[in-house]
Formats: C-alpha cells, sequence, structure tokens
C-alpha cells in the first residue's frame, strides 16, 4: 500500500522513515506486550489466586501462542522468553527493563532484516 495513490510499495521501502517506522514499532510491541502479557495478566491471575508458577506458565502460554504465526520455533521461543520475563516481574515488580529488552530483540530483528534482507537472498 503507498501514501497516495501514485506511490509502489516498493518506493515506501526505501523511504527516509523506515528505519525509524521499524523503531516505533519495535517500542509499541515491547510496551504493548510487556504491559498487558506481564503487568496485566499476572496482576489479574493474582487476583484470581492462581498460584505465580502456574499464572507463570499461562501467561508464557498465550505468548508463545500467538506467535505461532512466525511458526513452531517462535512460538516456543517466545514461550520461553514469557517465563524468563514473567519471573522477573514476578520478582521484581519492574516492567521497564522488560519493555526495553523487548523493544532491543525487535529492534534488532527488524532493523537488521531490513537492511540485511537485499543482500541475502534466502532471507525472503
Amino acid at each position: 500500500l503507498g501514501l497516495s495513490a501514485d506511490v509502489e510499495p516498493a518506493e515506501l521501502y526505501d523511504t527516509w522513515w523506515r528505519i525509524p517506522a521499524l523503531l516505533g514499532v519495535a517500542f509499541a510491541n515491547g510496551w504493548a506486550e510487556e504491559i498487558i502479557v506481564v503487568g496485566f495478566l499476572l496482576t489479574r491471575l493474582r487476583q484470581l489466586d492462581v498460584s505465580p508458577g502456574r499464572a507463570l506458565v499461562i501467561s508464557s502460554l498465550l505468548r508463545g501462542a500467538y506467535h505461532l504465526y512466525q511458526g513452531y520455533s517462535a512460538g516456543l521461543g517466545n514461550a520461553v522468553m514469557g517465563l524468563v520475563f514473567g519471573y522477573a516481574w514476578q520478582r521484581t515488580g519492574r516492567l521497564w527493563p522488560l519493555i526495553i529488552a523487548h523493544t532491543l530483540i525487535d529492534a534488532v530483528a527488524f532493523v537488521g532484516y531490513a537492511l540485511v534482507a537485499d543482500h541475502l537472498s534466502w532471507l525472503r
């Protein structure tokens, strides 16, 4: 899609704002996922008297499940990430370190792919 009828999708790929946009999306993903799946869900499960271990597994499986569209390995990797991040939040009660870590993971993946995709045909 384009910003106007005369802009081709390929032209959008080479715009000056490609990298800032990818970084913005990386932050939005990290912020939303950690607030909802860690902060909100684990808090709500605790309020419902779900044990911390069981809540951690539920939250992690949810995170893994909604990443399955990226493939089984991404689903499994995100479930493991959910265990680590959820446990860190249960121990510290701090979300910002998780948001920052998630943002960095996504930023490396998004920007890295954008920068090397044209040079590595097997990535497509």
